[in-house]
């Protein structure tokens, strides 16, 4: 079993992706001036200060949430809605790692998308042009769908802001929507019992749903309506400011009226909310990160959504047994001779049932394994849960093998966002 396992054992290290980010966006902007970065200056914008009427903008959608709230699956959703109204549509992920899940997904969908790995969008905010310029490249999205990472907030100073002051005239930017799983959020507002994180990850957690435009209870089919009914309530007086809409992004439901304000609204100017960095960054460094990827072989055609569920199962129980507050685990399994299809389970708390929410049509001989972890615990134990599950599945694989290729497992870094601007 050859990996990587890869712990930053410095604080230069951690920021070294934010620093560099830092100074290129130092030598390419003064005080936020006019856009000087690749294809966008010299398409939409020709000369500072000047736009070049003959492209029209490019409307900018951030779908954002904690992890597991289910924004991959609503991304995916309002870029078909969006496709099949004649519009282009170009996806950009995001991860503090590499290798995911997310790309994956949207790359089956037939979905042109660029990924930005080794930070969050507003610590990477060039590398977030960067991926637009590709984009307009390769295909002239009429629409950008951006999904930052989970545990990222502030993203209105950081991101929104900073492109409309920096590239307004070749972005139409949309209300930021925060994505909300129902049965987390009642736990961590007291309306009901079960694992919960620790409150410096819960101070993220809340951040984001304060700098919501709109937050969007989704999966609303998994809880009753009185239940649906006093989340809504309670989220109604924590955060007035916000709309709030209740929509089930699996099933299709409540999402029409959601799309069409994200297609046509924009987002208002407003004071940006206080953020404690420092909390911040101690919240997100409580969680750990893990990606990996793995090679396995059949001796006959298995079940490959099977097997997918039988490795989901195995990391859960490990983790369990350790203490570890899942706050997602997503994998993928690519059969080698699968023409495209693509089987992707989800695990979103330690008291849930890992469920496929893509399946394989037929069997599988050999292929490749994505894995996506994030929980609230040391780096390590993610990495040895998923060894041990992986060991696990293989001996129940008769004549079989499962290899891990490439295994990583980290915190994030302190955040250092290349701007942070109070108003449009």
């Amino acid at each position: 079993m050859s990996s990587e396992f890869r712990v930053p054992s410095s604080e230069l290290e951690r920021r070294a992706p934010a620093r560099r980010e830092l100074a290129v966006s130092q030598r390419a902007e003064q005080e936020l001036g006019a856009p000087v970065h690749g294809e966008l200056a010299s398409s939409a914008n020709p000369e500072p200060g000047t736009r070049n009427s003959e492209l029209p903008k490019a409307r900018y959608i951030m779908i954002g949430g904690f992890l597991g709230a289910g924004k991959t699956t609503a991304v995916l959703k309002l870029a078909r809605h969006m496709h099949e109204r004649g519009l282009r549509v170009g996806l950009i992920t995001n991860d503090q790692g590499s290798h995911l899940v997310d790309t994956a997904m949207a790359a089956s969908h037939g979905f042109p998308v660029e990924e930005i790995a080794g930070g969050c969008f507003c610590c990477r905010f060039n590398s977030l042009l960067d991926a637009a310029r590709k984009l307009s490249t390769a295909s002239r999205p009429d629409v950008f769908l951006a999904e930052p990472v989970g545990s990222c907030t502030d993203l209105v100073a950081t991101v929104t802001y900073p492109l409309r002051r920096i590239y307004g005239d070749a972005f139409t930017i949309s209300p930021l929507s925060v994505l909300v799983d129902p049965i987390r959020a009642r736990r961590v507002f007291g309306l009901e019992s079960g694992g919960r994180f620790s409150e410096k990850v819960l101070y993220v957690y809340r951040k984001q749903l304060e700098e919501a435009d709109m937050i969007i209870i989704n999966k609303c089919d998994l809880i009753t309506p009185p239940a649906l009914k006093a989340l809504r309530e309670t989220l109604g007086k924590i955060f007035p400011r916000a709309e709030l809409l209740e929509v089930s992004a699996r099933r299709g439901d409540g999402l029409e009226p959601w799309f069409d304000k994200l297609a046509r609204a924009t987002q208002q100017a407003r004071t940006v909310m206080e953020v404690d960095y420092a909390i911040y960054g101690q919240g997100e460094a409580l969680l750990g990160w893990l990606n990996a990827t793995a090679r396995f072989a059949a001796a006959a055609p298995l079940d490959g959504n099977g097997l997918l569920t039988r490795l989901a199962g195995a990391v859960q129980e490990r983790l369990g047994r350790q203490g570890a507050e899942i706050a997602h685990l997503k994998m993928t399994l690519d059969p080698d001779d699968g023409l495209g299809d693509l089987a992707v389970v989800n695990l979103v708390r330690n008291d849930f049932v890992a469920e496929l929410s893509q399946e394989l049509h037929g069997p599988a001989h050999s292929g490749e394994i994505l894995i996506n972890l994030r929980a609230e615990a040391p780096p390590e134990t993610l990495r040895d849960a998923v060894r041990e599950a992986v060991a696990a599945c293989e001996k129940a694989l008769p004549g079989g093998s499962i290899r891990l290729d490439h295994l990583e497992c980290f915190r994030p870094g302190q955040p250092q966002p290349t701007h942070r601007v109070d108003s449009p």
